[in-house]
């Protein structure tokens, strides 16, 4: 590991907390970041669905939510979560209620996995305030804006995504969920490509807020080729986690 690359992780985590949130507080934090991202910001969602401002679904009682939290402001700065299959195959994971068109079923048929293995991350989102400079065009999870912070700080904004995708394969492992899937937008696979982390598209390309596909990994290959750079703020994370997880 270099040495930028080391203390650009050690930076993170001198700046942010991942945390699996099991309170109502942090859980309403994340419901929060997701109203301003996926009703205000994208409008993806309609805001009149959700008079309280936080946006929530069917499947957030029953998923694992990790929320990045931003330590000197207190701010939720970015959300995930895992929503673990049901054994009963009448409850759906989401890309199977919402997407069922687009999936490559032939690929995932002959992945012969138990539905007790499987879980799908959704609702990654990065608040707006760590995602774009003054006037600059508004995208999902890239740039950042000036808030009171040091160039330091602000320079490890770009890895609040990415800590998403860590936390979701940390509680993928403490889950035991060993197949996981996402519906993407193409260049998030291609974003955490360069940390190792390579999915498999299994799906074609659909029109569902905004152009996205189904993307299909194993957890235990996306934790054993992460580069090193990742791999140690990735433990970090995952122990976080487990503390937590191990609590419930």
């Amino acid at each position: 590991m270099d040495n930028e690359k080391e203390s650009l992780t050690r930076r993170f985590l001198q700046y942010f907390q991942v945390e699996l949130a099991t309170s109502a507080e942090d859980k309403r934090a994340i419901y929060e970041v997701r109203y301003r991202v996926y009703c205000e910001e994208f409008k993806y969602e309609s805001g009149e669905s959700f008079p309280d401002k936080a946006e929530m679904d069917e499947y957030d009682e029953r998923s694992l939510h990790c929320l990045i939290r931003h330590k000197s402001s207190g701010r939720a700065a970015g959300c995930v979560r895992l929503v673990p299959a049901s054994k009963n195959i009448t409850e759906l994971l989401p890309f199977e209620k919402f997407c069922a068109e687009s999936v490559d079923h032939v690929f995932v048929d002959s992945l012969n996995t138990e539905r007790s293995h499987i879980a799908e991350i959704s609702r990654l989102a990065v608040d707006g305030a760590f995602r774009r400079r003054p006037g600059e065009v508004a995208t999902r999870f890239g740039g950042i804006e000036a808030l009171d912070c040091s160039a330091a700080e602000t320079r490890t904004f770009s890895l609040i995504a990415i800590s998403g995708f860590l936390a979701s394969a940390a509680l993928a492992e403490l889950s035991g969920r060993s197949d996981v899937f996402a519906m993407m937008e193409p260049f998030l696979p291609r974003l955490v490509s360069r940390s190792g982390i390579c999915w498999q598209q299994a799906g074609r390309p659909i029109q569902y807020h905004g152009e996205r596909a189904l993307y299909y990994i194993k957890t235990q290959s996306a934790v054993d080729n992460m580069l090193p750079d990742l791999k140690e703020l990735y433990l970090a994370i995952y122990q976080e986690i487990a503390d937590t997880y191990s609590a419930c």
